[in-house]
């Protein structure tokens, strides 16, 4: 990621007092050092709330942050899922972190529209935001009540949409007639620096595919044979940027409660594709994730009471090469874990 420069912007805190924001580099990113995130996750959280966290997240160590962005909560037990790119706003204007976010254009959202939004961001907040561009999950993209594409069909959209991003960023005025059609987009306001756009990717495929075009590559923890796979898929094929990964975790003050946690919150998340692509709304992945066990849970989520046990885990994921690593605590009520993670684990993993 580009490094983040120090350019004074005059903001407004929430209560409306002025606030200076710096855009500065995280802290502890020396060469060669990791940088520990916060994920904010939509399904869980308010958007209020989740604006509240992630300004919290930063004061306790977390140097950057990043989201989801879903119209569709995973489960009804998660009960929400507010407007991503509204909520960036605020949150970079709130904050000095880097933020990115994960997003799906050429269905729910035309490129036009994301390559708007992404520009407009840029030029805010120089330094401090990327995007992450994937060929997105039906629980999303159902709402335009289209068809809903194969994976292929998706994959090409996707390298379409980025393409179509890419030349309206470069100040381009774009006629295209594809998967996607545009007639005559121009970007006015856009950033002095390009976005990066990142390659969301789970497998080794489309980890290579995605070398062709993005800036860098985000992926979510999975066992280290396979990460390793991963990166070297996407390096050997001339993939550029910062390898970044998501850690799911669970923690609390008993084992038993970090378990529930994962198991109220994040059961839903634990199928392979394609299913976890092609099921359309919270219910049909409550539905499917009835019988889903503890087993089943832990191999998706990092879950244990030991902050020495995360501190390891996320060590080892450091040690694969990951630039940048964001936690993403399944729980929805943030603050203690926030507390706990900033005075026991961030600082032992920012040392040096």
């Amino acid at each position: 990621m580009p490094v983040l420069r120090r350019l004074p912007q005059r903001m407004h805190h929430p209560e409306g007092r002025p606030l200076l924001v710096r855009a500065r580099p995280a802290r502890g990113t020396m060469p060669g050092m990791t940088v520990y995130g916060f994920h904010a996750s939509h399904e869980q959280i308010s958007p209020r709330q989740l604006l509240l966290d992630v300004q919290h997240a930063e004061r306790v160590g977390f140097q950057a942050a990043m989201c989801s962005d879903h119209i569709e909560p995973w489960s009804e037990r998660q009960g929400h899922s507010g407007h991503a790119w509204t909520w960036l706003g605020a949150a970079l204007a709130t904050t000095s972190l880097r933020f990115g976010v994960v997003n799906a254009p050429g269905q729910r959202y035309h490129p036009a529209v994301i390559a708007h939004a992404t520009a407009t961001l840029g030029q805010m907040f120089p330094g401090r935001f990327w995007a992450a561009l994937g060929s997105g999950e039906n629980m999303n993209e159902h709402v335009t009540n289209d068809i809903w594409p194969d994976k292929e069909s998706r994959q090409r959209r996707l390298e379409e949409s980025v393409d179509i991003i890419r030349r309206l960023h470069a100040g381009e005025t774009v006629t295209h007639d594809g998967f996607i059609r545009v007639d005559r987009a121009r970007i006015w306001d856009r950033p002095a620096e390009p976005v990066p756009l990142i390659a969301p990717a789970v497998s080794v495929e489309t980890a290579r595919r995605s070398a062709a075009w993005a800036d860098g590559l985000v992926t979510i923890n999975q066992p280290h044979d396979k990460l390793r796979k991963m990166i070297a898929a996407y390096r050997d094929a001339g993939g550029r940027g910062p390898l970044v990964l998501q850690v799911h975790l669970s923690w609390a003050p008993t084992e038993d409660e970090a378990l529930a946690i994962a198991m109220d919150q994040w059961r839903t998340n634990t199928f392979a594709p394609p299913l976890c692509w092609d099921l359309a709304t919270a219910d049909e992945f409550d539905e499917a994730s009835r019988d889903v066990g503890p087993d089943a849970v832990r191999a998706a989520v990092r879950v244990s009471a030991s902050t020495d046990q995360h501190l390891l885990w996320l060590r080892e994921y450091a040690a694969l090469g990951f630039d940048e690593i964001y936690l993403h605590y399944v729980g929805q009520d943030q603050s203690t874990y926030l507390d706990v993670f900033g005075r026991d684990v961030l600082p032992l993993l920012t040392e040096g």
